[in-house]
């Protein structure tokens, strides 16, 4: 496994994360057993990246990642989001980060992941009416009690960015990142790497679209929120598909699958940069950790840039309310 180093305060990860979102929630049934399988397989194999949120499955995920690093905490370095709310029917209804919360929310995570602190702790999303401050506070004052290692952001611009780094040194920015959402590179990038902070890039297989094996809309789950995001809906998804495709056609000239081309481009864009896969198989992970060796000269990554170009895919990354959440919006 090769490892990288992020943020000022050199926050340790592997080079490639490994998602738990999907094991718990939004894209229909994950197998238990099958999912621990994966998450074990993953630190074989040195990923020690794990990310979750305390809102996945409200508190589910948290408690079957605690499950599956029980005995091996020490190979895990746990990033987990906090801050969005939901009710009992599982739906969104707010975002929340006042300092009380930040601790609270944190007390629960520890008690559900059975650990004694949290690697890389961070907002979700940034509610403005709420001083950044007052939330990189917060979490600033768990890192000095012993609960937090590192500080992380997510889907934030840079006046953002700035404003939080000025109250303590943040690590990383979690943020959607493949070859169809390239937002960052024009403004954001540049300000992080400017303050020497990392990037968790999430989505790098654009929901899974760009790992080839999703043709028709009726591949995904009845109860897959990817069936209402606007990507993957009517001429969007045909228009799309002929990305894939294109993607599809490079893997094959190469002998590599669609999956490792996109996550071998992410990874050509430098060490600061560290795609999290969202898998709950173990053939999934082992293929997608395989990037890592596949090598792409500038000449194919001129060819791939070209037959994907910036803001080619059709639609929004997600339905309007959650648009005015994230970076490309805010």
């Amino acid at each position: 496994m090769k490892y990288t180093t992020l943020g000022p305060d050199k926050f340790k990860v592997s080079s490639i994360g490994l998602g738990a979102m999907g094991m718990s929630d939004l894209y229909g049934h994950a197998d238990e057993a099958q999912c621990i399988a994966t998450i074990h397989r993953a630190l074989d194999l040195g990923v020690n990246l794990i990310d979750t949120g305390d809102f996945y499955g409200m508190g589910h995920n948290e408690m079957l990642v605690g499950r599956a690093i029980k005995g091996r905490r020490d190979e895990a370095a746990l990033t987990v989001k906090f801050g969005a709310l939901r009710d009992p029917a599982a739906g969104w209804i707010g975002v929340e980060g006042r300092a009380p919360y930040v601790k609270t929310f944190l007390a629960y995570s520890l008690k559900r992941l059975g650990v004694d602190y949290i690697d890389g702790y961070f907002p979700a999303r940034i509610n403005t009416q709420i001083p950044i401050e007052e939330t990189v506070g917060a979490i600033a004052e768990m890192i000095e009690a012993g609960y937090v290692r590192h500080i992380g952001l997510s889907e934030v611009n840079p006046e953002q960015v700035r404003r939080a780094h000025a109250v303590h040194p943040i690590s990383f920015v979690e943020i959607e990142y493949s070859l169809w959402t390239r937002d960052i590179e024009a403004e954001l990038l540049p300000v992080l790497r400017e303050l020497g902070i990392g990037v968790l890039a999430y989505s790098p297989l654009s929901r899974g679209f760009l790992s080839g094996t999703i043709r028709t809309p009726d591949d995904f789950a009845s109860n897959d929120w990817r069936r209402q995001a606007p990507r993957f809906q009517g001429e969007n998804f045909a228009k799309n598909l002929e990305l894939v495709d294109r993607v599809r056609e490079i893997a094959g000239r190469k002998g590599i699958t669609p999956a490792q081309l996109a996550l071998a481009w992410v990874l050509s864009k430098g060490d600061d940069i560290v795609p999290i896969v969202g898998t709950t198989k173990v053939n999934r992970l082992e293929e997608n950790v395989a990037s890592l060796d596949v090598e792409l000269s500038p000449a194919e990554i001129t060819e791939i840039e070209s037959a994907i170009p910036a803001g080619a895919v059709a639609g929004t990354r997600y339905a309007a309310p959650q648009m005015a959440h994230v970076y490309s919006h805010s």
